[in-house]
């Protein structure tokens, strides 16, 4: 890994958003030495990423916060800012009687926003760093640049999950729904009733013409319901369609269909891809469907047409993929603190619009989750968590004797193993799991792998179980030859050198 890369080169999309194309840019083949505090991109008035006068107030903060300092040794410290938030370790003033105030955390808000200023100018939307600080105050700064095969971490600047195959998914974000065809609309569906109801609740309102209609038709690639289009030929809830000081006019319409309807041209897809996952939560997420259920188990689906939302962002949808037990065009909600599944609101459209709910069908578990958590506190055995449906198993927090993953051999359909350090008796019995697709090891185990060429390469995702303690730059060693195996994008590092004075 080459120590002095440039930093920046491109425009940057969210990093957040693994393999957008302009991100996918950033760094691409550049290998240049770091631009000195005096060369062009550097002036008095527009701080430069590359120059350590930048960084310098933001790592006497962290100096000045650390209470476990010793005597004539060198001083690590580290963090992660980005151009809308930061991850500092720094202790903040408690006022006493009142809230916080910005101004009782000036010096720290001026020493990111000079951070973040220099970051705007480089095009730069998140970094992660770490220094070492010696007691003479000579000081080795490494600025680590995102990669677009790496997820941003949380709440620390170690590296997130790795994308080990480009634009792969977690196994829940690929299901597709069961076909139904047994599946009927519910009695109660009525788009005679349901159109008479919302023209005397909505009298003068602007319906979407026919024309309008097809075109959400084509635009979705699925007919809408008939129930739905009756909906939309009363209301086609555009904004443009009240006038200016008519504020009435939205609340009259949300209690007319009892929620804040999309306009007619807002209607889409509730698919996988609109729920936001990260790798390292997503793969611990199994989906099922019991044979009564109402609503099918999954992350999205091609048949939940979004029409609204509940006020609270959960979004609702009618559903044309129904489980077993539910009807074609039921309404249900899609919650967004939930990334998985889905509740039954009401059996038809009707029966959402006249405020008569479902009836609660949640249909019993059958059989042993396809989830298991091992720990001292929860399942304390891999053999009481192993079955032939076990899909994830996390090992936690253990004081005892490391466990073995023989019982695990050969499972059909595990595909994540997360391990805490020194819960594995032999790192090399992965070789035993030939399924996995996700796996998140302490930095050692990984190095016994590596070191062993015994990396599964079935893998399309990893990550690196740390506690936040860690040296990051040991941390993106062992990430870096990871990437490196599927030749994907590496972490850039780059080092700058400076002078915070003597350390006390």
């Amino acid at each position: 890994m080459t120590d002095r890369q440039a930093l920046s080169g491109g425009a940057v999309d969210n990093p957040a958003v693994v393999g957008g194309a302009a991100y996918r840019r950033i760094m691409k083949n550049h290998t240049s030495s770091v631009p000195s505090p005096s060369s062009p991109s550097s002036t008095p008035s527009t701080p430069s990423i590359h120059d350590f006068a930048t960084w310098e107030p933001v790592l006497r903060l962290l100096l000045a916060s650390r209470s476990d300092r010793t005597a004539g040794k060198p001083m690590r410290v580290a963090g992660r800012i980005g151009r809308s938030g930061w991850s500092l370790a720094l202790k903040r003033p408690v006022p006493s009687g009142r809230a916080m105030l910005t101004d009782d955390i000036r010096e720290e808000l001026d020493a990111v926003e000079r951070v973040q200023s220099a970051m705007s100018v480089a095009k730069v939307e998140d970094i992660s760093f770490t220094a070492v600080v010696e007691p003479s105050g000579k000081t080795a700064l490494s600025l680590l640049g995102p990669s677009p095969a790496v997820e941003p971490g949380l709440g620390n600047p170690h590296p997130g999950a790795l994308l080990l195959v480009e634009d792969a998914v977690p196994e829940p974000w690929r299901r597709l729904p069961e076909p139904t065809p047994a599946a009927v609309p519910a009695p109660s569906a009525d788009p005679g009733l349901l159109e008479r109801t919302l023209r005397e609740r909505l009298p003068g309102a602007i319906g979407a013409t026919d024309e309008e209609i097809a075109a959400v038709e084509a635009r979705l690639g699925i007919p809408l319901p008939d129930e739905l289009r009756a909906l939309y030929r009363v209301v086609r809830a555009r904004w443009t369609d009240w006038a200016e000081d008519d504020h009435d006019g939205p609340e009259i319409l949300c209690r007319a269909v009892n929620c804040e309807l999309s306009a007619v041209d807002d209607l889409h897809i509730a698919d996988a891809a609109s729920r936001h996952f990260r790798w390292e939560h997503a793969a611990m997420q199994t989906v099922d469907t019991p044979p009564d259920a109402a609503v099918q188990g999954l992350v999205g689906s091609p048949g939940w047409i979004v029409f609204g939302d509940n006020g609270g962002g959960d979004r609702l949808a009618v559903d044309l993929t129904p489980g077993p037990g539910g009807h074609l065009g039921q309404v249900i909600m899609i919650g967004h603190e939930e990334s998985t599944g889905a509740a039954l609101l009401a059996d038809s459209l009707t029966d959402f619009v006249l405020g008569r709910p479902a009836e609660e069908r949640r249909a019993p578990r059958t059989g042993p989750s396809g989830t298991a958590w091992v720990n001292r506190a929860s399942t304390r055995s891999i053999e009481e968590a192993a079955h032939p449906g076990l899909e994830a198993l996390s090992l936690g927090v253990w004081d005892e004797a490391p466990f073995s993953l023989a019982p695990l051999a050969g499972l059909p359909r595990l595909r994540t193993l997360t391990a805490y350090a020194d819960t594995l008796a032999d790192p090399l019995e992965i070789s035993a799991l030939p399924h996995l697709e996700f796996l998140s090891l302490s930095p050692d185990d990984w190095r016994t792998l590596l070191a062993a060429d015994a990396v599964p390469r079935t893998l399309l995702a990893a990550a690196i179980t740390t506690y936040g303690s860690e040296d990051t730059l040991t941390i993106v060693s062992v990430a870096n030859d990871l990437l490196a195996l599927w030749g994907r994008p590496q972490i850039i590092r780059t080092t700058l050198d400076g002078d915070l004075g003597p350390q006390a």
